[in-house]
């Protein structure tokens, strides 16, 4: 009994156009191809269901982006913006063994990449200081965004020449603080020094240059973003919590808490609300978790105290 040849595939992928088709594996029946299916017009026996689009995006003159679809996208966080090149040294790309042949080879390959990877200095810097940032980011618990928008800020301020003279360290964790000044992140400065490999006051100086020459749009700090992480830290109920964003929304709203330290206000107005609960919470480990003197604490604690009645 004679057996049929093998099915061949009827559509090319390159002019995106069907070709004569062979026989139905199952009937004598035409197959026909139409929309990437292909199928038996007889028995109605799929043949093929899915095939790889390799036409990419339809796109216009008019358009004013480029959509092609060519590897990762670009990100701010690395210092050529992800378009780096990474030389394997073990095994290939389907993860066979390479021979010592191989691996010589593809060692010195390696060596010579790695010297001509920074095209200057000012570049080497930048990876530095991305690498820095990512390293800051990750220890403070940040968002993948804190990450690419302290790399673009801390860019920017390579590219006004702010850098010579002064630590990439210190304007690396000026720019991740600056970024949580900037949005919803509540870090103090305390906490990016104690992450950061400089000491405090070379970060405060790193960041008041950033403010001053590039215009950070930083709004005030309110104390109730400062809360709950205060109040997990020391283990406070629920409604002392609550009892103490009211306090911070109050005195904000009053002008009470303006200028003041967000964090230092913010342990106060929990110290009050233990006091009002009857939660045992001490005055300084307030103020170890919120990075200010006890005396803060206490100066804001007796003017809450003294003005909580006469707030609306």
């Amino acid at each position: 009994m004679a057996t049929k040849e093998p099915y061949q595939r009827d559509f090319d992928e390159q002019t995106d156009k069907s070709i004569p088709a062979d026989d139905c594996p199952e009937c004598d029946g035409r197959l026909t191809t139409e929309g990437g299916e292909t199928r038996c017009a007889d028995c109605g026996l799929v043949v093929e269901a899915c095939r790889v689009d390799r036409r990419g995006p339809r796109t216009f003159p008019e358009d004013e982006t480029n959509r092609e679809r060519t590897g990762a996208p670009l990100t701010e966080a690395r210092h050529d913006r992800g378009l780096s090149t990474k030389i394997g040294s073990k095994t290939d790309a389907n993860g066979n063994a390479l021979s010592r042949q191989k691996r010589r080879q593809l060692g010195r390959l390696r060596r010579e990449h790695t010297r001509a990877k920074w095209q200057s200095k000012a570049e080497r810097n930048l990876a530095h200081g991305c690498a820095e940032i990512a390293r800051l980011v990750s220890a403070l618990d940040l968002d993948y965004d804190h990450r690419e928008q302290a790399s673009r800020l801390f860019r920017s301020a390579q590219n006004e020449d702010l850098l010579p003279g002064r630590s990439i360290e210190a304007f690396a964790a000026a720019a991740v603080y600056a970024v949580c000044r900037c949005t919803d992140a509540t870090r103090t400065r305390g906490e990016i020094a104690n992450a950061a490999q400089v000491s405090r006051e070379r970060v405060t100086n790193a960041y008041d240059v950033l403010n001053d020459e590039l215009g950070l749009p930083a709004p005030p700090q309110r104390p109730r973003e400062y809360i709950p992480g205060l109040a997990s830290s020391v283990d406070v109920p629920a409604d002392t919590e609550r009892h103490a964003r009211s306090l911070a929304e109050r005195a904000w709203a009053a002008g009470e808490s303006i200028g003041s330290h967000p964090a230092g206000f913010a342990a106060a107005c929990l110290e009050v609300a233990c006091r009002d609960h009857g939660v045992d919470c001490t005055q300084l480990d307030l103020a170890a978790e919120a990075d200010v003197a006890p005396v803060t604490v206490r100066t804001h604690r007796d003017t809450i105290e003294a003005d909580r009645e006469a707030w609306t």
